[in-house]
């Protein structure tokens, strides 16, 4: 058979991986801050986008005071109608006829010889006055630049809670400057991290010195505080409470057989009955391993939530997407029609257009996705948001693709660091995605989560007498109809920190000694 070259003309369908498509995805797994970042990058190298004021402009903008209209009105005519009311009561009295004088006569509230310099009414609409309540956030004319974290107090670092003691106890500015060298290499913890030798050769001074003032610095609050070792920071703080006896040294430098539970080990040692150890362990417990933690060196951000679940007036639920956290872009569409349609310009802005109008269309699609996603997991999950954790249904992400005719891995990019704020609280998308549990005689299936709330409740509530053991466990949830192999209890306690049935034991009974003197 003789070879040859043939032409043939054929029809298929393929998904090409497109630079478009792949920032569509992107923008899907985004959180709101990276979000923000990535559109002031676009509209700083894309002329035909902007960012519309916070005023709001256009549409969007009358909308939003067609909506807070009826709230502002109903408002102020309560409140006329009740100041109406309450003058008709005081205008035959002195409220409205008396005088200024005649009323700090009647009422002997006159300040005149109290504060002598303040005789002259003072203006209360002083334009510097009226300048300084506008700008503060709580004005009426200040209400849209409104933020809680102006309300917070400023924190105290670490550092800086140890600069306020050292003068008291180092009156020698030598002694300052060494102090300040050991305060700069200590951790969040509130450990040091520095070598005594070292910092003596580093400073031009002896060892002897740093010694001396490092144990001048662990006299500081908190208690504990620039010690080396774990060992260290108890034996301070047990000193501080005149508790750091031979038995109690013995203890302290022994801390691995602690860990290993070698009670037995640790009686022979510090030469001590069991009773006495046990008063002992509960001494260690009220320690702080930890000195520095109460001092937080960075600033905790609050999460926004990108869903907002609240009920409905019809007895559903009604299920929003936060509008701080919804991106607005606008396209010039103005600017671009009157640039001339020729030239290098024309080029360049026409590849911006094409741009810009995919960002748009890629925000508008992941707002529709969000909201698809969080619609169905409200319906999947609204016996947990009526009764709690305890009816939080197994969910997985081929349940909620299949409602909403979407793929597995754009539900997964959706619910990665989303969260909904419901009336329940505020979880992270994947909260709502549990393993199944089977249940005893084919009932219905139970979350992981609810399992392992049911457990924690079970072991919360128990006494020092009886204390569960795994088995136990297992026992009370078959009655509860959760079928659940011991191992698997051992797993989900052991994930939650939560320590062994003859841990517990010791542990509450220690407490509970503790709690009789």
């Amino acid at each position: 058979m003789a070879l040859s070259a043939n032409l043939f003309l054929r029809q298929n369908q393929s998904l090409v991986m497109t630079p478009q498509l792949m920032q569509s995805i992107q923008l899907l797994q985004m959180t709101h801050v990276e979000l923000t970042q990535f559109i002031a990058q676009e509209v700083e190298k894309n002329p035909l986008l902007e960012i519309p004021s916070s005023d709001g402009d256009g549409d969007a903008g009358e909308r939003g005071e067609a909506a807070d209209e009826p709230y502002s009105q109903q408002t102020e005519d309560a409140g006329d109608g009740d100041y109406e009311a309450r003058g008709e009561t005081l205008s035959g009295d002195w409220y409205d006829n008396g005088s200024p004088s005649r009323l700090s006569d009647e009422l002997d509230a006159n300040y005149s010889n109290v504060f002598p310099d303040d005789g002259a009414p003072q203006r209360l609409d002083a334009p510097e006055l009226v300048s300084q309540w506008k700008s503060m956030p709580g004005s009426a004319e200040g209400a849209d630049n409104y933020d809680l974290d102006d309300f917070v107090a400023g924190q105290v670092s670490l550092r800086d809670h140890l600069a306020q003691q050292i003068p008291f106890i180092l009156p020698d500015m030598a002694d300052r400057l060494i102090a300040q060298n050991l305060v700069d290499q200590l951790d969040d913890a509130g450990y040091l991290q520095a070598d005594v030798a070292e910092a003596g050769e580093r400073l031009g001074t002896d060892a002897e010195d740093i010694e001396r003032v490092l144990a001048a610095l662990q006299t500081l609050d908190p208690p504990g505080v620039f010690a080396r070792t774990l060992a260290e920071c108890l034996a301070i703080q047990l000193r501080q409470k005149d508790r750091f006896d031979p038995a109690m040294q013995a203890l302290v430098e022994n801390l691995e057989l602690l860990a290993r539970r070698d009670f037995v080990s640790l009686k022979r040692l510090c030469g001590v009955d069991e009773e006495d150890l046990l008063d002992m362990l509960a001494e260690i417990r009220q320690l702080n391993p930890k000195p520095g933690s109460g001092f937080e060196a960075g600033v905790s951000e609050a999460i926004t939530p990108d869903v907002v679940v609240r009920p409905s007036s019809d007895g559903a639920w009604l299920v929003e997407l936060n509008p701080d956290t919804l991106p607005r872009v606008l396209v010039n569409q103005t600017y671009f029609s009157h640039i001339t349609k020729n030239g290098e310009d024309y080029a360049f802005l026409s590849e911006c257009l094409q741009s810009a109008n995919w960002l748009t269309r890629s925000l508008d699609q992941r707002a529709k996705t969000i909201m698809k996603v969080a619609s169905e997991i409200v319906r999947q999950q609204d016996a947990f948001l009526v009764h709690g954790v305890d009816h939080l249904r197994p969910l997985n992400l081929k349940t909620v693709a299949e409602a909403i005719k979407m793929h597995e891995s754009t539900v997964s990019r959706v619910t990665s660091n989303k969260y909904m704020l419901t009336p329940r609280g505020l979880f992270e998308l994947k909260y709502f995605f549990t393993v199944s549990i089977s249940a005893v005689a084919g009932g219905d299936s139970h979350s992981a989560e609810a399992v392992r709330h049911k457990i924690r409740t079970l072991i919360m509530q128990e006494s020092p007498d009886a204390v569960l053991s795994d088995d136990d466990i297992v026992d009370m949830l078959k009655k509860g109809g959760i079928d659940l192999a011991r191992r698997t209890v051992a797993k989900y306690r052991e994930a939650m920190n939560i320590a062994s049935s003859v841990q517990r034991r010791r542990e509450k009974r220690a407490l509970a000694k503790v709690a009789g003197f």
